[in-house]
């Protein structure tokens, strides 16, 4: 009997643990921002879910602030906290322009720490496209810890100073401080709310959206100086280790970063420049490259301190260090047009630096974009969702609404050398 009595009082007592056990379960669920931080997954757990998940597979891919540019003599200092925007996930903002920010190091000082969380012992230094469809809900958003890499691990290729050589005009537009942001461009998919399916940030024109024409654009305030509306914008960077945006139906989960620092540089393509057309409209980079192969792409990555590194993947910087993002846009326009069916053709890139025959070379703008980011793999562009954030999808888009005598300043600047 005694027996028997001790049977069931161990029996009620595991009873009792499972349930615990399965509450604990229960309540300790990941958000889904840590739950799918690029640390944990690779492509090879994708490859993985759909040798086990063919048929699944088959029905998802069917349903498929004014501010100065930096100071070459300026110390870097520590890394800074990420500034982190919530709010900026708002999918339609009206914004007025705010105060200009402290500008931060110089991108070419060198910092002398390591990266903290390598994701890779031997990681090479371009992405590659190679995006697929599983039914894991972390391998399926993307990026995987292959699309990061140690900066110090690039071997250098550049010119470290992103400025180049001869004159050039910096347009100050601020960092978008004042959260104008939206899913949309009035480039590619005109009339079309949330055509990008991926969040915006903006500086310059204040009116942009995907309904915005010529004329209402020219009637728009700006945060730029010097009364240039022209319209800059690129698909916000985000923190993956923060939960935020968890219902975006396209993936792009966590806390928008602001850049801390946004120069909209117009330089010397290699020959004297004539005058861009008011409202010419221009994109570089490919949304899609992951998909369409790299040769659109024109995704170029790199740490302050190491500019004469540059990657096609996320870089993983020292302490101290910031990611930049560098756009270079085309700039031999063909003379009549102010954009083309495939928003490409009217303006092209030189050709062993100089523009081909037929068109004429105009200042080529380069968007030079400076964060403080998490440390290790955990940050990412937003981008459509079958491009699993893959960091060669880094692409931006440039309407021109400087006024005549502005532009004029712009390209005498550069023809006669000077740094405006």
């Amino acid at each position: 009997m005694r027996s028997k009595r001790l049977a069931a009082a161990c029996s009620a007592l595991a009873v009792l643990a499972g349930g615990l056990v399965t509450a604990g379960v229960l309540t300790a669920a990941p958000v889904l921002a840590d739950h799918c931080d690029p640390a944990g997954h690779s492509r090879q757990d994708q490859l993985n879910q759909q040798q086990q998940n063919p048929e699944q597979q088959n029905s998802e891919q069917q349903n498929a602030g004014a501010q100065a540019p930096p100071d070459p003599s300026q110390e870097p200092t520590a890394q800074e906290e990420p500034t982190e925007e919530p709010s900026q996930d708002s999918r339609r903002r009206r914004p007025t322009p705010t105060p200009s920010e402290e500008a931060p190091p110089d991108p070419t000082q060198q910092p002398t720490e390591e990266p903290t969380g390598d994701p890779s012992a031997s990681p090479s230094a371009s992405a590659s496209p190679s995006p697929t469809q599983t039914n894991d809900e972390c391998a399926d958003l993307g990026p995987f810890v292959e699309d990061f890499v140690n900066i110090r691990q690039v071997p250098a290729n550049g010119n470290a100073n992103l400025f180049g050589r001869g004159g050039s005009f910096v347009s100050q537009c601020g960092t978008n401080g004042n959260g104008h942001n939206n899913p949309d461009n009035f480039i590619v998919a005109p009339g079309v709310s949330n055509g990008a399916h991926h969040l915006h940030d903006y500086v310059g024109n204040l009116s942009t959206d995907a309904f915005s024409t010529d004329q209402s654009l020219a009637a728009a305030g700006t945060t730029c100086r010097l009364n240039d509306r022209s319209t800059y914008f690129w698909p916000v960077l985000r923190n993956r280790k923060i939960d935020a945006n968890v219902d975006d139906p396209d993936g792009n989960v966590g806390v928008v970063l602001r850049p801390r620092q946004a120069i909209m540089l117009f330089r010397s393509p290699g020959q004297r420049v004539s005058a861009m057309p008011r409202f010419l409209r221009m994109i570089t980079g490919d949304a899609k490259a992951a998909t369409n192969g790299g040769a659109n792409a024109r995704a170029q990555w790199t740490c302050t301190g190491f500019t004469n590194r540059v990657t096609t993947k996320y870089p993983l910087c020292p302490r101290g260090s910031q990611v930049v993002r560098i756009l270079d846009f085309p700039s031999c326009w063909d003379g009549q047009n102010t954009d083309s069916a495939n928003h490409r053709t009217h303006v092209l890139f030189p050709q062993g630096g100089r523009c081909p025959a037929g068109t004429r070379a105009i200042p080529q703008l380069r968007m030079i974009l400076t964060y403080s980011v998490p440390t290790g793999p955990s940050y990412a562009l937003d981008a459509f969702p079958e491009q699993k954030h893959n960091p060669i999808t880094d692409h931006a888009d440039f309407a021109n609404v400087m006024p005549d005598r502005l532009m004029a300043t712009v390209v005498n600047c550069i023809n006669r050398g000077r740094r405006c």
